[in-house]
Parts: structure tokens; sequence; C-alpha cells
């Protein structure tokens, strides 16, 4: 964390007015003293709004109606691969999620193992959705699926109407057919396809019984497996900034960075308190704990550094899948500010 010196109450700097800024971001205790004003960005008058994801993504993509965002870590690196640099990124991570868990299939299990997907028809919400990338580098490299030898299909989830976020262009022999008057659920229910992946579950998985259920059934094991094996912990949004705001005070970058990483370890702190239980979860300081001691680092690190392995494999899927033009390195996708840092 950057440490800066006592500002003087007569230094010319102190009595200039703070810069304004408007952040949207999902509700996450690691981000919530930092949206509630307990941690302060230095400089910055912070407006928050908290928003779904989805809204987030779609609002902030087509019309970026606020200054610094939560945002897709897929739709990110499709824009600026295309040469849109409309965005700037710092390495703060709201969300991470294992993916293996995102593949469905119907609960009669006419699909039962990751490689019977060869050849089938498959579902997706959008092509570059961040868990969909994840998802598909799972079935290539884990388990061999040729994702040419798959007809896609691209709908909304649950609600009809869903398009893609941004344009791409799909690599050679991917087949995407988009189908906006219907949706995955009812597809999959119907036998018209096979399989779903997407980052939230069909409305089908919520049944008793369900008729919809994860194709890997004990994903909780698998996931642990694959971390430990590839030191691979999935990000799966970034904080954005618009250019233009950037541009106009650079030293927002570092100071939003200093922030969400004092909220994140306030949120830490509480999870780990064991006078009083901060959270509605059972042994929640035992498990906190054994993870530190079984990993030996923060699992939910910022900065490139500490999570140069997960972005190198995530851009490596995203470049085969065609989300990304032409291949950037982890290094180009955050601004500079953020990737130094002084020393006492």
């Amino acid at each position: 964390m950057t440490v800066r010196q006592p500002m003087s109450e007569n230094s010319p700097t102190s009595q200039r007015a703070n810069v304004a800024l408007t952040l949207a971001a999902s509700d996450y205790d690691h981000v919530r003293d930092l949206v509630t004003g307990v941690v302060p960005v230095e400089g910055v008058d912070l407006t928050c709004l908290t928003l779904s994801v989805e809204e987030i993504f779609f609002r902030f993509a087509h019309f970026q109606e606020w200054d610094v965002s939560e945002f897709s870590l897929g739709k990110y690196v499709a824009m600026r691969s295309q040469g849109d640099d409309s965005l700037v990124a710092i390495p703060v991570f709201p969300s991470r999620v294992f993916r293996h868990s995102a593949i469905f299939v119907r609960a009669d299990r006419a699909v039962r193992e990751p490689t019977e997907l060869r050849g089938r028809r498959v579902g997706i919400p959008e092509w570059t959705a961040t868990a969909t990338v994840y998802s598909r580098g799972v079935l290539q490299h884990e388990y061999g699926v040729d994702l040419t030898s798959i007809e896609w299909i691209q709908a909304g989830m649950n609600e009809a109407g869903r398009v893609e976020g941004v344009a791409f262009s799909p690599p050679p022999g991917i087949t995407i057919r988009a189908l906006p008057d219907r949706t995955l659920n009812d597809l999959l229910l119907a036998g018209e396809i096979d399989c779903i992946i997407g980052p939230n579950a069909p409305a089908g998985a919520y049944g008793d019984p369900p008729k919809i259920v994860r194709l890997i059934e004990d994903h909780r094991r698998v996931e642990q497996e694959y971390f430990d094996r590839t030191g691979v912990f999935p990000i799966m949004h970034l904080i954005a900034i618009r250019r233009e705001a950037y541009e106009a005070h650079r030293w927002i970058a570092m100071n939003l960075l200093t922030a969400f990483e004092a909220a994140k370890e306030r949120s830490l702190a509480r999870a780990v308190e064991s006078t009083a239980s901060r959270f509605p979860v059972p042994w929640l300081e035992h498990y906190v704990r054994s993870l530190g001691e079984h990993h030996g680092i923060d699992r939910w690190a910022y900065g490139v550094d500490a999570n140069r392995v997960t972005l190198d494999a995530f851009l490596q899927m995203a470049h085969e899948q065609g989300v990304m033009s032409s291949k950037l390195t982890a290094d180009e996708l955050f601004v500079p500010e953020v990737q130094a840092a002084f020393r006492v």
C-alpha cells in the first residue's frame, strides 16, 4: 500500500477542491467501506451507485454514464484489442469465481461428462462474457473439447432479447447463432440445446426437484484441484475509468487503488474477527485463516504481479476464442501509475 507523508495545512495542494467522480459497483463487503465513505479516496469527492453487474456493464459499455466502474474483464479486453481506448483500468478485481460450476445440463443427464459436449449445441448469454471465456477454456484445455465442433447458440439466460455487449469477430471454425426471441433456459428444457454456459444459473435449476443441474457435480473439489495445479483463480471483473477522467487527473488511478485496497483489508479483518460474528456464516474465521495457511498469500490480491498467472491464462483463452482480435499482455491492460510504487 502506498505510504504518504502528512500534508501541511499551508500547502497549496490542501487548498484545492476535490475532484468529483462517480463510481458504479455491485454490493460487495470488500468494497463497502469505500462506497460508504468510511475509506475516503484522497483528493476525490465520490458519488457511488450500487447496481447489479448486468446493468452496470450494459450502461457503462454503451453510454459510459459514470467515471469509474466495475467492468467485465472480457468486455474490457475485447474493446482494448480492437483499438477502443476510451477506457483504462486499474488492477482491482471485485469479483473472482471459479467457472467449472458454470456449465449446466438437463437433470435427465443426456450429457454426463464434459467430453460429451463435442458436437453438441451449447447456449451462451454472450460470447464475450468473462465467465463463458473461462468455462470454454476449461472445456478446451482441461477436457480436450474442440470448440469448433460445437454449435453455439446465443440468447438471454432467462429473458429474451439479450445481445452481445461488445462487437467481436469469432475465430475460424466457430459458429454462433443468435436467437434473440428465445431464452437459454427454455431451449435447454425443450431439448433444442444440450448445455448452457453462463455466470448465473438458469431458472430451471431452482425447481424442486431441479430440471437443470451442473454438469460437473463435484465442482468444488475439481476447482480446488485446478487451482492447486495451475495457480489460476479466475478474475471476473476489474475497475475501469473513463479515459477522459483519467487524463484530466492521472493521480486518481493510484488513489483509487489505494482506497480499494484499504476497504478490502477492512473486510478481511471483519471476516476473521473472533469477538463478534460479522457474517452469518459459522466457523468463518477458521475457514478464512485456513486459506491463508494453505496458500501463504492473499487470495484476493490486487495488482498485476500478484495476478500475472491468472491474467496470462485468461488472455490466452480470450485470444484463442476471438474475444481479443489481437493479443494483449497483462501489463498493457492497466495504467502505468499503478504498476510502480515508491519506497522509503
